[in-house]
């Protein structure tokens, strides 16, 4: 760790914290600790954490309140994890329904958030300044496990409105001073690539981060071209927000000559697993209790594959109790050889999001799509397929806020601005988007038919 590593880690970031009121530093040190607990004792301090959690929810959130008086349920009752399962289950039509009513009455300093939408149903729900400290201190633990810190060198390649449209001028402060860059990944057309490789090659990071597919691309071109990064002494890659494919893990460790470090959280339901160095993809436990359900909402057993429903243990404001992810994943009874009694996932198939091709060649993320959709109001859900360079059919569940007129041609504008005035855009309702057969949605097919 270089000195001005040690600055910004010790001193710089702490004091950021502390000024947004957010505990990151503290639950971080204690991270630390208790992520070398045996399993059984984690186990232990889940069940503490999820007993204050229910009988605080129990006081303060009106939603809650009404749901245990409904159903008798006692939180000084609770025994065992596996008692969850005497409550409902939390899906996001009960959050859109439950919003107002889900959040805790003292609740200080809520935050408006939505999900990205890649599952086809954007999601609005609040996060309180605990759930943010929480979830900053684990990916702060994740990063120095694999021997970078804040304030090393960082390549954000990334495609949220939330990051790259809240770029003010205190925000771009702290990133210059964090080292850290941000690079839009929607658009990955060769001078943006080209672009891309350059301010690498400049900045030469300790570690990237971002969607496997926009790494993997990345890597892919600067191979093509002859371009050799092995040299800019990356430590690790961080990839999250979609499916990792061998391939892509391949790609991006070859271009890059460094490991490929896999992420599982959301915006939603929080950081949720990460790789560690000896390959165990360790679950954030001080923080979420992980349940894999059936078809019919039933906990299924360590080994078996379901959905994947998590609990977060530090969202009191507006809480996140036995949320379904809609992903599906297998826990796993092994335990890691680091040592860590952090119980782990021994697979993901989480949802995916392609790349798609405009017109022109241009290579697009997935995402700049998507987004169009999840900010429109009254889309409850809806599905994204690129059949052709020259047709892109969308599918949309409506919802009472929704004006067809005006939806219409924001979509077809927004569209058309990525793809191509001559491409097609055919809109089309249904009652309900149909399921593919794993089980997941399937939202933008970028597999082209020239």
């Amino acid at each position: 760790m270089d000195l001005y590593t040690k600055f910004c880690s010790s001193l710089l970031f702490p004091l950021h914290e502390t000024l947004k009121k957010h505990s990151s530093v503290r639950v971080r040190a204690e991270m630390e600790r208790t992520q070398w607990l045996s399993t059984d004792k984690i186990r232990e301090l889940q069940l503490a954490k999820l007993r204050a959690l229910l009988l605080d929810v129990q006081t303060h959130v009106p939603y809650y309140r009404s749901l245990f008086s409904e159903i008798g349920l006692d939180p000084n009752e609770f025994a065992h994890l596996n008692d969850l399962e005497k409550l409902p289950l939390l899906d996001k039509p009960t959050i859109r329904k439950y919003s107002d009513a889900l959040k805790a009455d003292d609740a200080v300093g809520l935050s408006k958030f939505n999900t990205g939408g890649s599952s086809g149903e954007p999601l609005l729900f609040f996060i309180g300044r605990l759930r943010v400290s929480h979830d900053v201190a684990a990916k702060w633990r994740a990063t120095r496990w694999w021997g970078v810190d804040i304030g090393d060198p960082e390549a954000v390649v990334w495609g949220s409105p939330i990051e790259l449209g809240a770029q003010d001028k205190i925000r771009l402060l702290r990133d210059k001073l964090l080292r850290t860059q941000l690079l839009p990944a929607f658009e990955m057309s060769p001078e943006k690539l080209d672009a891309f490789i350059a301010k690498l090659q400049k900045i030469r990071p300790k570690m990237l981060f971002g969607y496997p597919s926009a790494l993997a691309h990345i890597a892919g071109y600067a191979e093509s071209k002859g371009i050799s990064l092995k040299n800019l002494g990356i430590k690790v890659a961080f990839v999250t927000s979609e499916k990792l494919y061998e391939h892509q893990r391949e790609t991006i460790q070859r271009v890059f000559a460094c490991p490929v470090a896999n992420g599982y959280g959301g915006r939603d339901a929080g950081f949720i697993a990460h790789q560690c160095p000896a390959g165990g993809m360790h679950i954030t436990a001080e923080d979420i209790i992980v349940e894999i359900i059936d078809t019919d909402g039933k906990t299924l057993p360590i080994g078996q594959l379901g959905e994947i429903v998590i609990t977060h243990l530090a969202t009191r404001d507006f809480p996140f109790i036995r949320y379904r992810t809609g992903d599906m994943g297998i826990l796993s009874e092994q335990t890691c050889t680091c040592g860590r009694g952090l119980p782990l996932l021994s697979d993901i198939q989480g949802r995916t999001t392609d790349f798609i091709i405009a017109k022109d060649g241009t290579v697009l993320h997935g995402l700049a799509l998507i987004y169009v959709l999840r900010d429109l109001p009254g889309v409850e859900n809806f599905k994204i397929t690129q059949h052709s360079i020259d047709k892109t059919q969308v599918h949309i569940v409506r919802g009472t806020d929704y004006s067809s007129q005006t939806a219409e041609h924001k979509i077809r504008s927004e569209f058309k601005k990525r793809l191509g005035d001559s491409v097609e855009i055919d809109i089309e309702y249904l009652e309900t988007i149909p399921a593919e057969k794993s089980g997941k949605f399937r939202y933008v097919v970028s597999h082209v038919k020239h």
